[in-house]
C-alpha cells in the first residue's frame, strides 16, 4: 500500500487546503487559547478561594520547588521523596519554571495549557480518519466540553494530566509513521506517572493487533512493560519505601485481600470477586458518567481503542474507594484520550445515522452542564469567603518573616492554606486524628477554628488555639474572624 503523505493524513483526499487552513486551524487555535484562559482562571480563582489542598497541589509544588532550589525533594506532607509517590520525573524540568520564579501559578497554567492543548491532536485525529472540518471541529468542541477536562483542572496539580494531549499525539504519529516522534510521545507519558505504563503497554497490543502498526506496537509493549517493572521494582522502593510502595495503595483494595500477593491469588482463583465488582451498580454509574457524555460517537464495533484504557478501568473498578469512580478526580484521565479515539473511529466510519456536528456539540454541552463541577464556584468554594482576608495577612507575616531568616520557617496549618505556604522544607497538616507530638519543632502554627480543614475539626482546632496560647514559647502574632497566627 502507497504511503500517504503527511498532509493526505491530516487533510483527507480532495480537502480545500486554504479552507482548512483558514478556518479550520484558526478557529482551532482560539478554541485552545480561549479554553487555556478559562481553565487557568478558575483553577487560580479556586487557588485564591483558598480551596485547593496540600493533596495533591501542596505536595507538588513543594517537591518542585525544592528540585528547583537543588534541595532533595522529600515532601513532609508524605514523608519521602517525591520519585516514590509515582516516578514522575516530569518534576525535574517542570522545576526549570520555578527558577525563573517560585510560584504554584506556574502548575496550574501548565496544567491548563496541557489540557486545552489535547484539541488539537484530537483535531489532527479527526481530520486523520477522514472527517470534514466541521466535524473535526465538533470533536474537538467534544473533548474541550468533556466533563473532566474542566474538572480535573479544579483538582489541584497531576502530572498525568500533561501526558493526555500526549496520548493522543502518540497515536496520530503512529498512523503517520513517525516513529522517533512516536518513541519521544512514549518516553514523556512514562515521564508523568508511573501507572501510565500499564495504558501504553495496553495501546501498544491495540497498535499492534488493530491498527497493525508492527513496530510501533511492539516499542509500545517492551517500553511500558520496562517502565512499570524499574518504577514498582527500582525507583518506589528506594525513594518511598514501604510506606510509598504498599501503605498508601493497598487500603484501597481491601475487599481483595491484605496484601498485593493475596489481591493477585483472589483474582484468579476467586473470579466471584471480580464479577461482584465489574456487576456492581456503582460499576453501572461510573461507566454511564464516562460514556454518557460522548455516547453519540460509540459503537461496539469500533471500541477497539478502549483497550489502551483497560489497565485504568480495571484499577478503578475493582477499588474499594468511589474517588476512582468519577469524573471529578485524576484517575479516569487515562481513559478519556482512548474514548475520543473511538468516537473517532465511529463517526468516521458510519455512513447511516453520523451525527450532526450540531447534534455532538450540543449534547456535549448539555454534558457539561450536567457534569461539570462549574456550580463549586457559587456554592462549596465561597465557604471560607469570611476568613480570606485574615488568612491573607497572616500568610503574608509568615513570608516577611521568612525573608528575615536564611531559610523559610517550618509550618502547622490547616489542608486548605498549606499550597499557600509550602516553599519551605517542612510543612504539616493539623490532624484531629494524629496530633503533633512537639509543637516546638514549628516556626508558625496558623490555624482557622471556623474552617479548620480536611483532617480537622472545630473542637480539635479550639483546643490547639487553647494549647499554644499556653506554651510559653509561642506568642499569638494575628488573630481575626478565627484565625490564629502563633509564632515562635
Amino acid at each position: 500500500m502507497q504511503r500517504l503523505s503527511t498532509k493526505s493524513w491530516i487533510l483527507g483526499k480532495g480537502a480545500d487546503k486554504s479552507k482548512v487552513e483558514q478556518l479550520g486551524f484558526r478557529l482551532l487555535g482560539w478554541m485552545v487559547a480561549v479554553s487555556t484562559v478559562i481553565l487557568f482562571l478558575c483553577s487560580s480563582l479556586r487557588h485564591a478561594l483558598f480551596q485547593s489542598s496540600a493533596w495533591d497541589l501542596g505536595i507538588f509544588d513543594q517537591a518542585v520547588y525544592l528540585i528547583s532550589s537543588g534541595t532533595p525533594p522529600i515532601s513532609s506532607f508524605i514523608g519521602f521523596h517525591i520519585l516514590g509517590d509515582h516516578a514522575a520525573l516530569i518534576l525535574y524540568p517542570l522545576s526549570l519554571l520555578y527558577k525563573i520564579y517560585p510560584d504554584v501559578h506556574w502548575l496550574l497554567a501548565v496544567q491548563a495549557i496541557a489540557l486545552a492543548l489535547g484539541a488539537i491532536p484530537a483535531w489532527y485525529l479527526a481530520r486523520q480518519a477522514g472527517l470534514g472540518e466541521r466535524q473535526s471541529t465538533a470533536i474537538t468542541a467534544a473533548y474541550l466540553l468533556y466533563p473532566l477536562v474542566f474538572n480535573i483542572n479544579l483538582s489541584d496539580f497531576h502530572p498525568e494530566t500533561l501526558a493526555l494531549p500526549v496520548i493522543l499525539a502518540t497515536v496520530w504519529f503512529a498512523r503517520c509513521n513517525r516513529k522517533w516522534w512516536f518513541c519521544l510521545g512514549i518516553i514523556f507519558t512514562l515521564s508523568c506517572r508511573d501507572a501510565l505504563s500499564l495504558n501504553v503497554a495496553a495501546m501498544g497490543f491495540w497498535l499492534l493487533l488493530f491498527e497493525k502498526r508492527r513496530l510501533c506496537g511492539v516499542i509500545a509493549i517492551v517500553a511500558g512493560i520496562a517502565w512499570l517493572l524499574i518504577a514498582i521494582q527500582v525507583i518506589v522502593p528506594h525513594y518511598g519505601g514501604e510506606a510509598a510502595s504498599i501503605g498508601r495503595y493497598l487500603p484501597r483494595y481491601r475487599d481483595l485481600g491484605n496484601s498485593f500477593p493475596e489481591i493477585i491469588r483472589n483474582l484468579l482463583l476467586k473470579p466471584g470477586l471480580v464479577i461482584e465488582k465489574v456487576c456492581s451498580l456503582a460499576t453501572v454509574e461510573y461507566l454511564s458518567l464516562l460514556l454518557l457524555p460522548m455516547i453519540w460517537g460509540l459503537s461496539l464495533k469500533h471500541l477497539t481503542p478502549l483497550i489502551g484504557a483497560l489497565p485504568t478501568l480495571a484499577m478503578n473498578i475493582l477499588a474499594d474507594t468511589h474517588l476512582q469512580r468519577d469524573l471529578t478526580h485524576q484517575y479516569s484521565v487515562p481513559v478519556l484520550p482512548f474514548l475520543l479515539l473511538a468516537t473517532i473511529d465511529t463517526v468516521a466510519t458510519r455512513q447511516q445515522w453520523r451525527p450532526s456536528p450540531r447534534i455532538i456539540i450540543l449534547w456535549s454541552l448539555l454534558g457539561f452542564l450536567a457534569l461539570a463541577k462549574y456550580g463549586y464556584f457559587g456554592s462549596i468554594y465561597l465557604k471560607s469567603l469570611d476568613t480570606r482576608q485574615a488568612t491573607q495577612i497572616a500568610i503574608a507575616q509568615i513570608q516577611q518573616a521568612d525573608l528575615r531568616k536564611p531559610a523559610p520557617g517550618s509550618v502547622l496549618t490547616t489542608a486548605e492554606i498549606a499550597p499557600h505556604l509550602t516553599h519551605r522544607r517542612f510543612i504539616e497538616l493539623t490532624d484531629a486524628n494524629s496530633p503533633p507530638a512537639n509543637l516546638a519543632e514549628f516556626d508558625f502554627v496558623l490555624l482557622n477554628v471556623r474552617h479548620p480543614g480536611w483532617l480537622s475539626q472545630p473542637k480539635f482546632a479550639t483546643s490547639l488555639v487553647q494549647q499554644l496560647k499556653d506554651a510559653p514559647e509561642f506568642h499569638l502574632s494575628h488573630q481575626r474572624d478565627g484565625v490564629y497566627l502563633f509564632a515562635r
